[in-house]
């Protein structure tokens, strides 16, 4: 019998248990039926951060960002790629900094875009300055040490 995870639903923030065999089989979530996992990031807010962060037991990847930033506007479309890549291994989510404030300060994020890698709730790693697709997903990689 496998491990199951415990992984958080992007549609409704439910908390699901997942074999992690299945994790690769599209798994939907058992509140609202849609998928697990979408190869997209996720947007998240003050109100589900924490949630996402500390009740997941896959890595989270944030994307601290801003929208009046210019680099965080032009790294977007490579953090999107990278979550296509990741997934379902690591969760990718942003969180705007002018509407999270709280957050933003909360982590002492100094300047944007920054990335910060979250494992079992706590922060594992950061790097901050605008990457591109592949220098995401090998830094997340080599942070995780998974595939």
């Amino acid at each position: 019998m496998s491990d199951s995870l415990h992984i958080v639903c992007p549609h409704c923030h439910t908390t699901n248990r997942v074999r992690s065999d299945d994790l690769t089989q599209t798994p939907d979530c058992g509140s609202c039926h849609k998928p697990l996992f979408v190869a997209h990031s996720l947007a998240l807010d003050e109100s589900n951060f924490e949630r996402h962060i500390s009740r997941s037991q896959i890595p989270v990847l944030v994307d601290f960002w801003a929208p009046w930033c210019a680099p965080c506007r032009q790294m977007a479309p490579a953090f999107e790629q990278a979550a296509a890549q990741l997934e379902p291994k690591v969760r990718l989510v942003k969180v705007n900094t002018e509407e999270a404030e709280a957050l933003g300060a909360r982590f002492n994020i100094r300047s944007i875009p920054t990335l910060a890698l979250f494992a079992n709730g706590i922060e594992v790693a950061r790097q901050a300055g605008a990457m591109g697709a592949a220098d995401i997903v090998r830094w997340t990689r080599e942070q995780t040490r998974v595939s």
